[in-house]
């Protein structure tokens, strides 16, 4: 069997994602060529020798610079701080190496479309990792709406919310630096519902928002790590926002809204879309992952009304590579999916969607409305 030699650079949180994705997605999904967990790299030596041997990467680096001019790699996953997505993956299509890319795809939309530019000369497969597309329950819900099933679209609401950093003394990781990471819950929660509303309703046309910072100043953090930390006394500004709402116009007609933050008090991780159409509707809620709400106009008057599709059956996407029907899935397994089908593309030299052009197009929407938020009007998208 034909081999696919990878590069991880990041053990952070979602590098402990995609390691998983790696090291299982051979045992349950047919590959003409399996993923091979060559090297790991992170600038932090003792963090990333102990990642190497808890997930079984065959070797480690530290500069990922050496790692992309090695030629020991044929794919490079970069899971990494936002700020540097940009320079791996210009230098990973100028060595001929595939790429994964975690979103959002970069800090801006010129960045973005350096990177669109870059894959396009050097022909190499890309993708953004915006794994709730591969969520048997979302796949499905595209099913519905290619199939007319909820006719013409009206609306769609979106909401991601978290709580993580709602304690004032969380200190000042990096996802709360606007030069590190680009933008806060807009970046890290907007871009995930952004990309869902174009993949299941269509290409953005204008949009108007606003954004807030809570809590001006945090503790400079003593000690990072994925998404804890500890602090110190001392305290640094928080540049990011914290909470960004906006609503959108599309293309095609329909409308939206849409709300990111990390201050919803007791939401972990509520991920949901509501989409009204002319012969009826869907539901989708993260925390409930496996099921998808369905309402359709079109049965008999009697029997209208929401029903739950619990979306674990053969016939429903990704699920005959796990268990029977009636075993749930978990977040983890989005991934397995997404790299299942990164590879098959690999193998077969195909596109992958979403591809770093859908990274730029979900950016450009992000970077509307956070001029639309200074400008305080509505922005077209396609200007940004």
């Amino acid at each position: 069997m034909k081999e696919i030699r990878v590069g991880l650079i990041g053990c952070g949180f979602m590098g402990k994602a995609h390691s998983n994705a790696y090291l299982n997605v051979a045992k349950f999904f047919p590959l003409k060529a399996k993923p091979v967990m060559s090297v790991v790299c992170d600038i932090a030596e003792s963090s990333v020798i102990a990642f190497k041997e808890n997930w079984g990467w065959e070797k480690y680096e530290t500069d990922y610079k050496k790692l992309l001019k090695s030629g020991e790699i044929d794919l490079v996953d970069i899971s990494t701080p936002n700020i540097n997505h940009k320079e791996i993956a210009l230098m990973a299509a100028e060595n001929g190496i595939h790429i994964a890319c975690e979103k959002p795809l970069s800090m801006n939309s010129d960045e973005a479309r350096e990177m669109v530019k870059a894959v396009k000369k050097a022909n190499v497969i890309n993708m953004v990792c915006f794994n709730y597309r591969r969520v048997p329950a979302v796949a499905l819900a595209k099913q519905l709406v290619d199939e007319g099933k909820i006719g013409e679209i009206f609306h769609i609401r979106a909401v991601y919310l978290q709580d993580w950093i709602i304690d004032p003394d969380f200190p000042l990781v990096w996802r709360l630096k606007k030069e590190i990471a680009g933008s806060g819950a807009h970046g890290d929660l907007n871009a995930h519902i952004i990309d869902l509303a174009r993949y299941l309703v269509g290409d953005f046309n204008e949009v108007v928002g606003m954004d807030k910072t809570f809590i001006k100043k945090r503790p400079l953090p003593a000690e990072e790590g994925s998404l804890t930390a500890t602090g110190k006394k001392q305290k640094g500004e928080v540049t990011v926002d914290d909470a960004v709402l906006f609503l959108a116009k599309f293309k095609n007609g329909a409308i939206g809204s849409f709300e990111a933050t990390r201050f919803a008090n007791g939401r972990r991780n509520f991920n949901s879309i509501e989409i009204n159409g002319s012969k009826g509707s869907i539901v989708f809620n993260l925390e409930r992952m496996n099921e998808l709400e369905f309402f359709s106009s079109t049965e008999s008057q009697h029997t209208q009304g929401f029903k739950t599709i619990l979306v674990t059956e053969p016939v429903h996407p990704y699920i005959n590579a796990y268990w029977p029907a009636g075993h749930i899935i978990g977040w983890e397994h989005t991934f397995l999916n997404e790299i299942y089908d990164l590879l098959v593309g690999i193998t077969k030299n195909k596109a992958v969607t979403p591809d770093f052009e859908d990274g730029l197009k979900c950016q450009q929407v992000l970077d509307a409305v956070v001029k639309s938020a200074e400008e305080k009007c509505w922005i077209k998208v396609d200007e940004m």
